[in-house]
């Protein structure tokens, strides 16, 4: 099918769309519709979205499902994916239909909430199928206006100071990479992203501001997207503003948050970063893979010190990205193939875990740990499934957070030993903070009085979890479905940047024996 990838994309578009002036009134029936609405759009767009993975071809590392229309003022509309973005798709349509039913006990505002996740799934999508820099780019900003909603309108008490924090942080450092988009188009005249990952931007030396840049252009321009990225990610130190965001927002959202749009930045790091700039890239690596390290047992650290179980699993979150930066600027087969396995392991992971925080906080509203103990002897299914997740955080062997972290552990010791031996301390840490949480939600006698009535999982949130236990079990002893799609793509993005960082090397050591 021509247009498959736009299907899928605009799925949930069109029925927010037809929610907003078919679905009126705030009456049960109402809130059921939209509700019901809201998943069946979603539900579809995840079958539509099968069709692009079983028609992909692994082998073929350029883009496939191509689409391609001129819009008005010259702009170009081009979608397509490789091994590298389909996966993301799939991720995105996979979550979405348990992200919606995870909403079923929300009343305030419902039509509302659905048109905003139904649109911020479709923006999502258009991010990771965007074969143009200004489309990319519009999808990449545009998606900031409904999470900013969700976390303003949905979230908790402090929501308002949390959902502008998300918003300033993530546009500021946008307006750099959109600089940097205006720069590639004039020096290369276009915006098509199949052109400009072939194209090769100067990396001869420059002088800016009386500071001599190594790397030229391609430093400046890899710094522009860096900037984006590093606090989409979110890396350290420009990290503080998801912890606030995780805490107010409402579990759909902080599962959104969680599980899809920090993929964003690991992304935007494969596209453009990597590809397009190989030579900055390579100058910039080593700090990137320090940034990293201190990311991982910085934020462990401060995970361990938590009262606030969203908090703690926000600051495990962007320990997990920290792999994830420190795998992609490894810059091998094994490193990037453990970052993106990470990154879609941590989608479910990381998005199962905020949906064990949501099903306590539903029951109780409160998310502090010192207010539960012993939930295991009311709520052993609960117990079970929090276990899971807990174990799988900390990269259990068996589940898929293992594989990710092994293979990106992998790629790292092979560039920089001193990098990965730091990062290890963050896997024994992550079993501190994790087992720690555990051990003081779950275990114990049920001494509160009030936890002496709470309940055990309802079918809707058993047949939310299944999924993910599956997912996070079968990619743990069967990592190929994941590596054997992403693997062509990966190894010929590691040979065109060996290829250009060679040239580098090469034209270096020519200029230095000159000298």
């Amino acid at each position: 099918m021509d247009n498959l990838l736009s299907i899928v994309t605009f799925i949930p578009l069109i029925a927010a769309l037809i929610m907003a002036p078919f679905l009126r009134g705030d009456d049960t029936s109402a809130q059921s519709n939209a509700k019901w609405l809201a998943l069946g759009a979603t539900s579809l767009t995840f079958i539509v979205s099968i069709f692009v993975l079983t028609g992909f071809d692994p082998e073929d590392t350029g883009f496939q499902f191509v689409e391609e229309h001129t819009w008005i003022a010259g702009l170009t509309y081009k979608m397509g994916v490789d091994g590298i973005s389909v996966l993301f798709v799939m991720l995105t349509t996979f979550l979405m239909p348990l992200v919606i039913l995870s909403c079923w006990g929300v009343t305030h505002r419902v039509k509302e909430y659905m048109i905003a996740l139904l649109v911020l799934e479709t923006l999502m999508l258009g991010v990771f199928c965007a074969l143009d820099l200004i489309l990319f780019y519009l999808f990449f900003e545009a998606g900031l206006i409904p999470m900013f909603l969700i976390i303003g309108i949905w979230g908790g008490a402090n929501r308002i100071y949390a959902s502008f924090k998300f918003f300033l942080y993530t546009l500021l450092g946008s307006v750099l990479m959109l600089v940097a988009m205006i720069a590639m188009y004039l020096d290369a005249g276009t915006t098509d992203i199949p052109t400009l990952l072939v194209h090769e931007f100067s990396y001869a030396p420059l002088s800016v501001l009386g500071l001599n840049v190594v790397g030229g252009a391609q430093t400046l321009l890899w710094l522009a997207f860096f900037a984006s990225f590093a606090v989409k990610m979110p890396m350290w130190p420009v990290h503080t503003w998801l912890p606030d965001a995780h805490v107010q927002a409402p579990t759909a959202g902080s599962v959104v948050l969680a599980a899809i749009l920090l993929k964003m930045g690991g992304y935007g790091f494969l596209r453009f970063s990597i590809p397009m700039f190989p030579v900055g890239s390579e100058v910039m690596g080593p700090l990137v893979l320090w940034l990293s390290a201190i990311a991982i047992v910085y934020t462990s650290l401060v995970a361990m010190v938590q009262d606030d179980m969203k908090k703690l699993i926000a600051y495990s979150s962007v320990a997990h990205m920290g792999f994830v930066t420190m795998g992609i600027f490894a810059a091998n087969q094994q490193g990037i193939d453990g970052a993106i396995f990470q990154m879609i392991s941590h989608g479910f992971i990381s998005g199962a875990l905020f949906l064990c925080v949501g099903v306590i906080y539903d029951r109780m509203h409160t998310r502090d740990i010192d207010a539960y103990g012993g939930l295991v002897n009311r709520m052993p299914a609960y117990a079970l499934i929090f276990m899971l997740f807990t174990m799988a955080n900390v990269g259990l062997p068996g589940t898929s957070g293992f594989v990710g972290e092994f293979l990106t552990l992998m790629g790292v010791f092979q560039v920089n030993t001193w990098v990965a031996v730091v990062a290890c301390t963050g896997v024994i840490l992550s079993a501190g903070y994790a087992l720690w949480l555990y051990r003081r939600v779950v275990f114990g006698d049920l001494i509160k009085e009030s936890l002496r009535t709470i309940s055990d999982l309802t079918g809707r949130e058993r047949a939310i979890f299944a999924p993910l236990v599956f997912f996070t079990i079968l990619l743990g002893v069967y990592p190929s479905l994941v590596t054997d799609i992403i693997g062509p793509t990966v190894a010929e993005l590691v040979a065109n940047y060996d290829v250009a960082t060679a040239d580098l090397a090469l034209h270096n050591a020519v200029a230095g024996a000159d000298h």
